[in-house]
């Protein structure tokens, strides 16, 4: 097959799945699946897939289809045929799988950590089984107080405020010593006071350190030691494995260690925290997990974790690898963006630049359009690289879907020009609050003066339509009413938004970049409320932040 062919009938595929416009991001992969000897000609693939997207995107969506039903009718099919959902657990049950989503209180959450909370829930409803939110904060040194509320908060919102239990491990510090204590009574594990570098060297030769042969009562008596008598760094407990492992990263790893950092939650009541692989551990076996979602590249701690499970008798959850997310264009990381809040780059957490829940919230966003996201995406082992484009393109198609139906429409205008239009008739109007609800719901009167759109651009000679109300043209740079028909036939006629100067509202709406649209809105918008989400048509969903005598302030969603 040609590589026109090949590429235009899957730029005729990506725009059919979304809504007429093609993304060229998603293309390539396939084209080059098809074909891999065409990877040589990847420049030249590219510039034909750009062409390609433009000439497609400038169709209708029917014509898209119906092309693609000539070149490729199977490629319809697939989209009838593809997967719906999740796919299934491997031994999961009804009512019996129990999930797990464990951040750490760094910050709030943001879109990678959806993208993997999302999976978790997902799967719990799917199976009617258990959702479980674990706040893994047994490293004292990088934790946000704040995030022990934020935290909840974000994933309640994603999981529509639905009920599930929420962890805290530094709260359950006595079940990691309960079971510290009998791995080391039972001679699983041990205190090892060798100084680090020297057991690195003799682990590497598959050599055991000293403290490794010492009988179980000594390190009962190291253990006690631990929490009063060693300082930070000078004692730690391993977990006795195969010393001569094929894998260096399963030889006697540690488990728990010394730190003196005062906890944000615990104060100084605890000196000894579990690592990250025996409080998970514990945790699943503790709370009865049936599988786990994991990077791919966390196949050794989930190793590790076996090897503990085995040593209490317990049968470790499934673990099922799941690639990495690279989000192109993004800043995900907390530190960074609390030094960039701090520095007053940023206005906080909600700061509507940023790509974490808080400010996603605040735009208005419907959560479940970050579970379908997810859930399109679904659990794979390959990596995938999403470009902060086309990761919004996806969700706000998702949202849209959800919104479009029952947001309220209204007029608005940015950057008002105020006009008269001479001999036109004063006028009632009734306008719908939805398309698909012919109930009126907006009178509006109106007496020939409006504010327009600055970027409606009235030129001489050319003929207008005030949507919904009356024909003007403009003669000699005045406007001047025609005609209240609404001619389907004159196709030349340009149609205008616009608001009357019946009561108007003063409107500010942040935009996704930080910066500010001023307008004027029509005076329905009165009875608009916080946190609704509404259309200003031919401008995008928006929802209201704040409303005072002076105005009302909105964020902008999406189109």
């Amino acid at each position: 097959m040609e590589i026109d062919t090949i590429v235009r009938k899957y730029v005729l595929q990506n725009a059919v799945r979304y809504e007429g416009k093609a993304d060229p991001g998603r293309i390539m992969s396939k084209v080059l699946g098809e074909n891999p000897d065409l990877r040589s000609n990847a420049k030249e693939i590219t510039q034909k897939i750009k062409a390609a997207v433009k000439k497609v995107n400038a169709m209708s969506l029917d014509k898209q289809r119906a092309e693609l039903e000539k070149i490729a009718p199977e490629f319809l099919e697939e989209k009838s045929t593809r997967r719906e959902g999740l796919k299934e657990l491997p031994g999961a049950q009804q009512g019996k799988v129990v999930m797990r989503f464990e951040p750490s209180p760094s910050g709030p959450l943001h879109i990678g950590h959806a993208y993997v909370l999302s999976l978790n829930y997902e799967y719990a409803k799917k199976y009617n089984g258990k959702f479980i939110l674990r706040i893994s904060d047994t490293n004292p040194d990088n934790i946000d107080i704040m995030a022990y509320e934020q935290i909840p908060q974000d994933a309640r919102w994603l999981c529509d405020n639905d009920n599930f239990d929420v962890l805290i491990q530094s709260d359950r510090m006595e079940i990691y010593y309960k079971y510290a204590l009998q791995l080391i009574q039972h001679g699983c594990a041990y205190v090892c006071t060798c100084k680090v570098e020297l057991v690195r060297e003799l682990l590497a030769k598959s050599e055991a350190c000293q403290c490794r042969n010492f009988p179980a009562t000594e390190h009962v008596k190291r253990w006690h030691k631990m929490n009063s008598g060693y300082a930070q760094g000078e004692a730690v407990v391993r977990f006795k494995t195969d010393i001569g492992h094929k894998n260096p990263a399963m030889r006697d790893f540690s488990i728990l260690r010394i730190n003196e950092t005062e906890h944000p939650r615990q104060g100084r009541k605890y000196r000894v925290w579990p690592l990250m692989n025996f409080a998970v551990a514990i945790d699943d076996m503790e709370t009865g997990v049936t599988h786990t979602l994991r990077g791919k590249d966390h196949a050794d701690n989930a190793l590790r974790q076996k090897f503990m499970h085995e040593a209490l008798g317990y049968k470790t959850p499934e673990p099922i690898s799941v690639g990495r997310i690279n989000f192109e264009g993004f800043e995900v990381s907390c530190s960074k963006t609390r030094e960039k809040i701090e520095a007053g780059s940023y206005n906080g957490w909600d700061d509507i630049r940023i790509p974490f829940i808080p400010a996603l919230r605040c735009r208005g966003y419907n959560p479940i359009a970050f579970r379908k996201y997810a859930m399109d995406v679904g659990v794979t082992r390959n990596d995938k690289s999403v470009t902060m484009e086309e990761f919004f393109k996806t969700v706000n198609a998702f949202n849209k879907q959800l919104i479009d139906s029952v947001s309220e429409r209204y007029y608005f205008v940015k950057d008002p020009i105020m006009v008269t239009v001479e001999n036109a008739p004063e006028m009632t109007v009734e306008l719908d609050l939805h398309p698909d609800n012919k109930k009126g719901g907006r009178v509006l009167h109106t007496r020939g003066t409006f504010y327009l759109d600055a970027d409606d651009e009235l030129k001489d000679g050319k003929a207008y339509r005030l949507l919904e109300l009356f024909n003007f043209k403009i003669r000699k740079g005045k406007l001047i009413f025609t005609s209240t028909k609404y001619d389907k036939a004159a196709k030349d006629t340009i149609n205008v938004h616009w608001v009357c100067d019946d009561d108007p509202i003063n409107v500010e709406i942040t935009m996704p970049d930080g910066t500010t649209v001023k307008g004027r809105g029509e005076k329905w918008l009165n009875d608009v409320s916080v946190d609704q989400v509404v259309q200003f048509e031919r401008f995008g969903f928006v929802r209201c932040d704040s409303i005072t005598q002076q105005k009302m302030t909105f964020w902008f969603l999406h189109k």
